[in-house]
């Protein structure tokens, strides 16, 4: 039998009592278990608590039956989802297991199998150690800081990190959001902190770099705007490839330093405060020998930053596109704040509750366009960014002319009470005024036309109701 593990350490406890000479019967009667079971326990120095031995491979799987036509697939394509691979088993091979088993396979294949390429080529484990010259490159990281600016009313605070692969030279910024626009921006910030720009700089497969995805040893789409940022400030983007962060190691490092040395046991109120305390630190870090290559960073950072590339004479703004609709009220809604539009844009035409228009996003700028189908492509708005979700943008003259209930009254006195002057006006010779009836009957020429007397009966006679005689007569 396998002991419990409460069990054994009990049993273990009379080892001593066995080495003073107690018998294997003596023991049992004690602990209340066979003395054979004794025997076995105490009569060995096993290290740990019994285990029950491993079942793995008692029970032929269902899936072990397809497990050569499953690898097969994932060699050819080690992107081929689970379910995909599910539904083929199902429909090619006649499968009659559950998915979930066909899930915890492929993700134990698709390791063994990266790990099995590794090893052919003799290169498991290990990566290449590069070292580059003054200039020639920067690396560049995001760190979430959460919510260390909770207190302030902002949910969530990024780092933006760029460090020089030379000098391991650091710059941090922080900001409130991973967009576009707020991206590039930290880019300029960066190159204005080391006045230049680094002849490369390393990038992760993010979205504000990278297009899509695309399979191990293609070449990677590259985001227009990033493209294009890259070739006004004249670096190169090196993308590292999927699952590899030894490829930018020095600035991921950066990240915990800054984490460690700027922001632990200290409390902030703005961004302002983050950004001042990494350059209060700055100093400090290039005071540093760095362990790597043994010199002061401060002393490479003059080599490293005379080196960097010259900035152009006029930035390059990168600013992010969205479409949104304008509603009742002369609002757009982008990432949880509003932003007024004019009710009349500066050509005349007004706004309309549905319309669609271009939302284009800076750092710090909301600016609203109107879109080429609507008319003249024209800006509507512009605003300052909303630094917090919820926010009120509302510039008061896009109001104008709307409805704003200045004619709206309220008040507790009684209604006026009417008075019959007819009498006060016969009495003055001032003829009283017709009501509305007979002034509209005195004014129209038929109300003079006279009219023949009847009695009312002849009307009964002349539709064959009565013949008594007609009495009593009306106008």
């Amino acid at each position: 039998m396998i002991l419990p593990v409460e069990a054994w350490m009990d049993l273990r406890r009379y080892k001593p009592l066995r080495d003073a000479g107690a018998t294997w019967r003596e023991i049992a009667d004690e602990v209340g278990l066979d003395w054979r079971t004794v025997k076995r326990y105490l009569s060995t120095d096993t290290p740990g608590p019994p285990v029950a031995p491993s079942r793995k491979g008692a029970v032929a799987r269902k899936i072990d039956a397809l497990a050569p036509v499953v690898d097969a697939w994932l060699a050819n394509d080690p992107r081929l989802k689970a379910s995909v691979i599910h539904e083929r088993l199902v429909a090619e091979h006649g499968f009659t297991g559950h998915y979930q088993r066909v899930k915890l396979y492929v993700a134990e294949a698709r390791e063994r199998l990266a790990r099995e390429g590794d090893v052919e080529s003799g290169l498991h484990g290990l990566h290449r150690r590069f070292e580059v010259v003054a200039g020639a490159q920067a690396q560049v990281d995001w760190g979430d800081e959460g919510a260390v600016l909770l207190d302030a009313g902002i949910a969530r605070v990024y780092s933006f990190h760029m460090t020089l692969s030379y000098s391991r030279d650091p710059f941090c910024c922080f900001v409130t959001s991973q967009d576009l626009g707020t991206f590039f921006d930290c880019h300029r910030r960066a190159f204005a902190h080391f006045g230049g720009v680094p002849g490369a700089i390393v990038y992760d497969r993010t979205k504000t770099v990278v297009r899509r995805h695309v399979a191990p040893r293609e070449a990677v789409p590259l985001h227009p705007e990033a493209a294009a940022f890259a070739a006004h400030y004249g670096f190169v983007i090196d993308v590292l490839a999927a699952r590899r962060p030894t490829g930018k190691g020095r600035v991921e490092r950066q990240v915990a330093i800054v984490r460690d040395h700027v922001l632990a046991g200290r409390s902030f109120e703005s961004i302002a405060e983050l950004d001042g305390a990494f350059n209060q630190w700055v100093p400090i870090r290039r005071a540093q020998r760095h362990r790597t290559h043994g010199e002061l960073i401060g002393v490479r950072a003059r080599i490293d930053q005379a080196a960097l590339g010259a900035l152009p004479e006029l930035p390059y703004l990168v600013c992010d596109r969205h479409l949104r609709r304008v509603g009742r009220d002369c609002l757009i809604s982008f990432e949880g704040s509003h932003y007024s539009v004019p009710a009349r844009a500066s050509d005349g035409r007004p706004a309309r509750a549905g319309q669609r228009v271009e939302v284009r996003v800076s750092a710090s700028t909301v600016t609203i366009h109107r879109l080429a189908l609507d008319g003249d492509p024209i800006a509507l708005a512009a605003h300052t960014r909303a630094q917090r979700r919820g926010a009120l943008v509302v510039d008061p003259a896009h109001w104008d002319g709307l409805p704003d209930g200045h004619t709206r009254a309220v008040t507790l006195d009684p209604p006026p009470q009417h008075v019959d002057r007819s009498q006060d006006d016969a009495d003055s010779g001032v003829e009283p005024p017709l009501d509305p009836l007979a002034g509209l009957l005195a004014a129209h020429p038929i109300a003079a036309t006279p009219v023949a007397r009847r009695p009312l009966g002849a009307y009964d006679t002349a539709a064959g109701i009565t013949t008594a005689p007609v009495q009593g007569s009306i106008r």
